[in-house]
């Protein structure tokens, strides 16, 4: 079970909004989302979380580049919401690499293709081979709102809620949880 909200830091203090992913297929479009939960250019938090395996933080600054922080890439890589958050920069991988692979598997005209094709699956293999079991990405990215690095990497079941008790966000939480 997936639980996925915004919280949005405005003057008056969090707010928060219960957010659907099932149009969002991108970085980009999860960014858009955010930024859309606030008028002014606000830190905007999207708080992702899989029951038990994992958990993911987005952090939007204005018009900044997203910042995230998944505790388990692996996990998450076997969730559709997991791979919005797992992008070729996170995983230090070549950016595009992956689209190479797909267009290569590709058997367009039938000829010479038998030996490749093997050779992509052992290069897909090695694709999911790289995606680390632990964190990836930024664990500073709560220094600032009082959420250290050491206990981001300790949160393991119900890390939303508990952010959001670091962050003073808890009753705002609970209204679209």
């Amino acid at each position: 079970m997936y639980f996925a909200a915004l919280l949005a830091r405005t003057e008056d203090g969090w707010e928060a909004s219960d957010t659907e992913l099932d149009d969002v297929e991108t970085l980009s479009d999860l960014a858009d989302l955010a930024r859309e939960a606030t008028p002014d250019e606000d830190t905007v938090l999207v708080l992702i979380e899989q029951e038990d395996a994992w958990f993911g933080v987005v952090r939007i600054d204005g018009e900044e580049d997203p910042r995230i922080y998944v505790s388990d890439a692996a996990a998450a890589a076997r969730s559709s919401y997991g791979e919005i958050l797992l992008t070729d920069e996170l995983l230090g991988r070549e950016p595009g690499g992956d689209d190479d692979a797909d267009l290569d598997s590709l058997d367009l005209d039938g000829t010479e293709d038998g030996e490749d094709e093997d050779d992509d699956s052992e290069d897909g293999g090695s694709a999911d081979g790289a995606v680390p079991h632990g964190p990836v990405g930024d664990a500073g990215i709560l220094d600032d709102l009082g959420v250290t690095e050491k206990e981001l990497r300790s949160l393991s079941t119900d890390a939303v809620t508990e952010i959001a008790d670091a962050l003073g966000a808890s009753e705002t939480l609970e209204t679209v949880r």
